[in-house]
């Protein structure tokens, strides 16, 4: 028989004290209950813990994006937790820069390990990869753990599918708002019971609770199974260095290359799109606050912020995108606008309402004269502007040549 429920049948006294399997019927109530267990699909839950079981005792890199964010952060931590309870130790790698603020807060003051790897580690000593929150493509460590021959174990995302890494066990939720509700979910099945005496439990708590927010635009975005987890995860969170974490303000290098995006912006048909110029490695973060900044403009609907990052390891056109706009897939926008290097690979993605791109300079990479970098810039400026006024349908809009905005 169906399962019947009302919200007037469950006080919240109530709802405190169901156990995990019980409060998971909440977030999808099924039309028929099996009969047999035996017979019924297995849950993630269950495939990701036969999985960790099959590896016992082993050793595990879990990579995340270049530039990792709360969502990613938070998620490897709940899976590096998960998996020590299989005896699997895993190192939360990345290749490029902690920059943003709130994700330098978030390391800092929930006392958490990333690992940094650079061009030179010998990647060799682990027996397994798992891809967090992305799926191989905003990562520099992909093709040198495959040519390491670190077999592929899991990509946990709710990202649109981009076929780059052949896992053996995926759970990619492109209806998904955050990585880290899919991990709550983990945790409610079981997976790691949570204690709100354990210290490294609130921890968890706490980090995944920003990174849901921090997807979900501080809930406002957020959907049924994200309420869901934020609720599971309150009773455990620590709210005092939440709202610490919260409390960090915008560097000031942050508030140049808004102001830098905002005086460069040019909007048709709702769209808004700016040119940031040329930034330093460090300050790549703020690429998204900028189209965060300028979706807020009256009128516009999609917002693209883009700068030409330079230093560190790669020199790129680094962009992201923002949108309110139902209609708009910023996975299949991207894609379709700006194409990639080879069949299968595209320089850009996403998820529902953001996406990002990024595009190798290769043959003009390196610092040369000023006149040089005046027309370098110029250069990729209009030649990102001229895919996206194609993808969007409008008209080409051409721009006094100034001078490119300083480095940021």
């Amino acid at each position: 028989m169906p399962i019947k429920f009302g919200l007037k049948c469950h006080s919240e006294k109530t709802l405190k004290k169901m156990n995990a399997h019980e409060r998971s019927k909440l977030r999808e109530v099924p039309a028929v209950v099996d009969a047999d267990a035996a017979t019924r699909e297995k849950s993630k839950a269950e495939e990701l813990e036969e999985l960790l079981k099959a590896h016992r005792g082993e050793r595990h890199i879990i990579v995340i994006q270049s530039f990792p964010d709360p969502d990613a952060i938070s998620s490897a931590l709940a899976h590096q937790m998960i998996a020590a309870r299989h005896d699997i130790e895993c190192d939360i790698t990345y290749d490029g820069r902690v920059s943003h603020h709130e994700n330098i807060a978030l390391i800092e003051l929930l006392r958490l390990q990333l690992l940094h790897v650079g061009e030179n580690e010998d990647l060799k000593g682990y027996q397994g990869s798992v891809f967090i929150d992305t799926q191989g493509t905003t990562s520099g460590l992909t093709e040198r753990l495959h040519d390491a021959g670190v077999p592929a174990l899991a990509i946990i995302d709710h990202h649109e599918p981009q076929g780059m890494v052949v896992a053996r066990f995926t759970d990619i939720r492109a209806d998904a708002n955050a990585t880290a509700t899919i991990y709550t979910e983990y945790l409610e099945s079981g997976l790691l019971r949570l204690e709100r005496s354990d210290s490294d439990h609130r921890r968890l708590a706490t980090a995944l609770m920003h990174g849901v927010r921090s997807e979900t635009q501080g809930l406002v975005r957020a959907g049924r199974n994200d309420f869901m987890a934020a609720a599971y995860l309150a009773e455990f969170v620590d709210r005092e260095t939440l709202a610490a974490i919260l409390s960090n303000k915008r560097s000031r290098n942050a508030m140049d290359v808004i102001q830098a995006a905002l005086a460069s912006r040019v909007v048709r048909d709702s769209y808004s799109v700016a040119g940031a110029g040329y930034l330093r490695y460090e300050d790549r973060d703020a690429i998204p606050q900028a189209a965060d900044f300028l979706l807020t403009e009256e009128n516009v609907h999609t917002a693209v912020v883009y700068g030409l990052v330079i230093g560190g390891r790669r020199e790129m056109i680094i962009g992201s995108l923002r949108t309110k706009k139902e209609t708009l897939n910023p996975d299949a926008f991207l894609k379709e606008a700006l194409g990639g290097p080879q069949a299968g690979r595209y320089y850009g993605g996403g998820r529902r309402e953001a996406g990002g791109f990024e595009i190798l300079i290769g043959f003009l990479a390196g610092s040369h004269d000023d006149e040089f970098m005046q027309w370098k810039w110029r250069l990729y400026d209009e030649e990102v502007k001229r895919k996206l006024w194609a993808r969007m349908g409008v008209e080409k809009i051409h721009q006094p040549r100034g001078e490119p905005p300083q480095d940021h």
